[in-house]
């Protein structure tokens, strides 16, 4: 929703592949029909990621850098405000892993 769904758009109208990494499947995949149909572009997947979870911010990675010949673009737009304060089953405070660590992570997994 909101940014992330407008840059994936664009992205997917400039005919690129384009990868989804969305908490919901259900949400994440109605977002892939509905960018599909207004652009035309086949090349729109799913994939799940909750950046509040490392193991599933390593996993993600994983999949990426051995199903993709290569990425050219990162977009890190995960970001939660309001929630109450929680610890991850990681040990980590959630927001902060949301907001930062998980992007963080992220980003460098794939730069490989």
């Amino acid at each position: 929703a909101g940014i992330g769904k407008c840059v994936a758009m664009d992205l997917a109208r400039r005919n690129a592949r384009t990868i989804l990494a969305c908490r919901s499947r259900e949400r994440g995949q109605a977002a892939v029909e509905e960018i599909r149909a207004a652009t035309g572009n086949p090349a729109v997947v799913l994939r799940l990621l909750d950046t509040g979870s490392l193991a599933s911010v390593r996993a993600f990675a994983s999949a990426v850098l051995r199903e993709e010949p290569r990425l050219d673009v990162l977009v890190n737009n995960a970001g939660v405000t309001g929630l109450p304060f929680a610890i991850t089953s990681e040990g980590l405070e959630q927001t902060f892993t949301i907001n930062y660590l998980g992007s963080f992570l992220l980003t460098n997994l794939l730069l490989g």
